[in-house]
C-alpha cells in the first residue's frame, strides 16, 4: 500500500532497447504506452516510469542504479518527457557515469549512473556526484545530470542553425562485392588499366582514424556501361550484388537489385568534404575530424559535411562542441557514437563577429598545419592523450579560446558542465522548448 511505502531502491536489469525479449518489450510498452521513439528506451526506463506512478500522492522517494544510456543520446527525450511533464518528477541527487565491474566470471564492465528522484517537495540540498565526490550544490539537476534547466534535446532532421547539411556517407548494401582490398584492386587494374578512374579509395571511421587498412571500391555512378561491361571481374561482382539484393527481406534493397552498379545510397557530392567518424574512443579529448578530398569515397560509417569550410571545422573540433557531444551523443559501450540528428543538428552555434570568425579560421588552419608535421602518424597517434604532439595541443587550445570567445564564454572560469548548461539555455531559446 502507498501509505506504507517510504523508498523504492533498486538495480534494474541492464537490458538495452534492442536486446529485450518479446516479454520484456511487452512489459515496457505496457508501462510506457505507445509514443514517439519509446522503442529506443532501455528496460531500465520502465522501472523509472513504474516508480513515478507509485510515488503519486505520496512523500516517498526512489533511487536506482541504472545504465548511463538513459542520460545520453536519443532515448533521453522519450524517457524523461513523460516523467517531467506528466508525473512531475524532479531529480534529488545523481552520480554521473562510473564503471561498475561485474563480480561474475565474465567480468563484464558496465557504465552506470545513480539517480534519486521524487515527486513530493524536497528542501534538501541537491548534489551531483562525480567519482564519489559531490560538486557544488545544484539549483536543478536535469536528465543529462547537469546543473541546468530541464531541457530535452530531441533529434532533428535539419540543423538548428544556418550551417551546411550533415549526412551519413555512402552506404553500399552490396554483400561486400563493390569493396576491394589493396590486393584485389591491384589485380583488377593489372588486367585492365582503363578502369583506374572508377576504382576509388574507400574510407570508413576505423580507416580514417587508424589509417591501418587501405580499401577501395568500384564507383560506377554516372559511368557509361560501355567502359566496364566487358570486364569479367566487374560483371561477376555486379551479378553478386544483384543476387544479394534480390534475396533481401527489405523492399528498398530488392528494388535496387536492378542497379547493382550503384551503392544503396550516394549522398556524396563532387566537392571536398569534412568528415566525422561515427564511433570514436572516449579516451580522446577531441574526436579526430578533418577534410577529405572529393576523390575519396566516404562509407556510411563516416558523417560528412560536403560544403564545410575552415570556420565550421574550427567550431566542430573545439572543446565547446566536444562538451556538447559528450553530453548528448549516444554511446557504443563507452565510446562516443556521433549522430547528425542528435548531435550536429541540435548544436547551438555561436554568432561571431567578422573578426572572431577570421580568428577561428586561423586557429583551425593552425590545427591542420600542426598535423602535417607528422605525415607518418595516424589520427589515432596524434589524438592519443599520451602521445599528442605539443604543437598540436597548443593549436587546439588556441582554437578552443577563439571559439569560446565567439560564444562570449569566460576562458578562465567556464567548466565543461557550465559550458553545456549555457549551450542548453541557448538551445532552449532557439527552439522555444522547455519543461
Amino acid at each position: 500500500p502507498k501509505h506504507e511505502l517510504d523508498y523504492i531502491m533498486g538495480n534494474p536489469p541492464f537490458v538495452g532497447a534492442s536486446m529485450m525479449t518479446k516479454e520484456q518489450k511487452d512489459e515496457a510498452v505496457a508501462v510506457f504506452g505507445k509514443g514517439k521513439r519509446v522503442n529506443s528506451i532501455d528496460y531500465v526506463g520502465a522501472w523509472y516510469h513504474k516508480a513515478a506512478a507509485l510515488l503519486q500522492g505520496t512523500s516517498s522517494r526512489a533511487a536506482f542504479v541504472s545504465t548511463n544510456s538513459i542520460t545520453q543520446g536519443e532515448q533521453v527525450a522519450p524517457l524523461w518527457e513523460k516523467l517531467l511533464k506528466q508525473y512531475r518528477v524532479h531529480i534529488d541527487f545523481a552520480h554521473r557515469t562510473f564503471k561498475w565491474n561485474s563480480e561474475a566470471k565474465e567480468k563484464a564492465a558496465v557504465h552506470c549512473v545513480i539517480i534519486g528522484f521524487s515527486i513530493a517537495g524536497n528542501n534538501q540540498t541537491k548534489y551531483i556526484y562525480t567519482n564519489g565526490v559531490a560538486s557544488q550544490p545544484a539549483k536543478n539537476i536535469n536528465p543529462y545530470l547537469l546543473d541546468a534547466p530541464d531541457v530535452l534535446i530531441s533529434s532533428r532532421g535539419a540543423a538548428l542553425c544556418n550551417v551546411p547539411r550533415m549526412t551519413a556517407g555512402n552506404k553500399p548494401t552490396d554483400g561486400g562485392n563493390l569493396i576491394l582490398s589493396q590486393e584485389e584492386r591491384d589485380a583488377l587494374i593489372a588486367k585492365d588499366a582503363s578502369i583506374v578512374p572508377y576504382v576509388r579509395r574507400y574510407v570508413g571511421s576505423k580507416d580514417f582514424i587508424n589509417n591501418d587498412e587501405v580499401r577501395y571500391c568500384l564507383w560506377l555512378k554516372g559511368v557509361s556501361p560501355t567502359l566496364y561491361r566487358k570486364n569479367t571481374e566487374i560483371m561477376r561482382r555486379l551479378e553478386a550484388v544483384k543476387q544479394m539484393r534480390l534475396a533481401s527481406s527489405a523492399a528498398p534493397t530488392r528494388a535496387l537489385a536492378e542497379k547493382p552498379y550503384l551503392f544503396f545510397s550516394t549522398p556524396q557530392t563532387d566537392s571536398n568534404y569534412l568528415c566525422i567518424p561515427e564511433v570514436s574512443s572516449e579516451r580522446r579529448r577531441y574526436i579526430p575530424i578533418g577534410f577529405m578530398d572529393k576523390s575519396i569515397i566516404a562509407s556510411n560509417k563516416l558523417l560528412i559535411v560536403p560544403d564545410a569550410n575552415l570556420y565550421h571545422f574550427g567550431v566542430l573540433t573545439s572543446n565547446v562542441h566536444m562538451a556538447w557531444t559528450r553530453t548528448v551523443c549516444g554511446r557504443l559501450k563507452s565510446d562516443y557514437q556521433y549522430s547528425g540528428a542528435t548531435v550536429y543538428n541540435t548544436f547551438p552555434w555561436p554568432t561571431p563577429t567578422d573578426a572572431q570568425k577570421v580568428k577561428i579560421e586561423q586557429t583551425a588552419q593552425a590545427i591542420l598545419d600542426a598535423r602535417t608535421r607528422y605525415p607518418e602518424s595516424s589520427l589515432a597517434d596524434l589524438y592519443d592523450e599520451l602521445t599528442m604532439p605539443p604543437e598540436l595541443r597548443r593549436a587546439h587550445q588556441e582554437n578552443d579560446r577563439a571559439v569560446m570567445q565567439a560564444y562570449g564564454f569566460s576562458v578562465k572560469d567556464m567548466t565543461e558542465s557550465k559550458c553545456v548548461a549555457e549551450l542548453m539555455r541557448m538551445y532552449q531559446r532557439l527552439t522555444y522548448k522547455s519543461i
